[in-house]
């Protein structure tokens, strides 16, 4: 029975090895406005330069609009004014765009993108908003330290819901 009990004992000791290692992520870093940005590799489908967005109307301040890439309709979101409120000065003609992977079809603008970096999980350090004032989860995921710049590592499951939550349209029943 000790012959068993320590069977059991020895794949716990292996598995500890095993979650000392460190956890690695893929960014996609990129630039907007006066910050640096950063999605996880896995969510980013491609990018794209010189898009011009398809306005939609009664859009909040962080919905630029529409674009095509790779045929899908994808709606661009401001980082800028996800995180601030407030729409960035972009011009008409979009330096870059991100496509974002998910059921969403978004898409972020950038002034520019950067090569994939990597960094460990414990590099990120959680952001100190888990909602936001209207209760709405942050889009922030954390901030990350690499190459001496700070970067802002966004949710992407969060970006529609942030972008949205300071307007919302209501439609009046007939």
């Amino acid at each position: 029975m000790s012959g068993a009990a320590s069977q059991h004992e020895t794949p716990t000791a292996e598995q500890a090895d095993v979650t000392e290692e460190p956890q690695l992520h893929d960014l996609v870093p990129f630039l907007a406005g006066e910050k640096i940005f950063a999605v996880f590799a896995d969510h980013v489908d491609g990018t794209a330069e010189a898009r011009v967005p398809a306005a939609l109307p009664h859009a909040p301040p962080a919905v630029l609009g529409v674009v095509c890439m790779r045929g899908r309709m994808l709606t661009v979101l401001d980082p800028i004014a996800i995180l601030t409120g407030e729409a960035f000065g972009w011009p008409e003609n979009l330096p870059a765009v991100i496509a974002l992977r998910g059921d969403e079809q978004l898409a972020l603008a950038a002034q520019s993108c950067r090569d994939t970096i990597t960094i460990a999980a414990e590099d990120i350090q959680p952001s100190s908003q888990a909602n936001d004032d209207d209760g709405v989860e942050s889009a922030v995921l954390g901030i990350a330290r690499y190459g001496g710049e700070e970067i802002t590592v966004l949710r992407v499951d969060n970006l529609f819901a942030a972008a949205v939550r300071r307007k919302e349209r209501r439609r009046r029943r007939i």
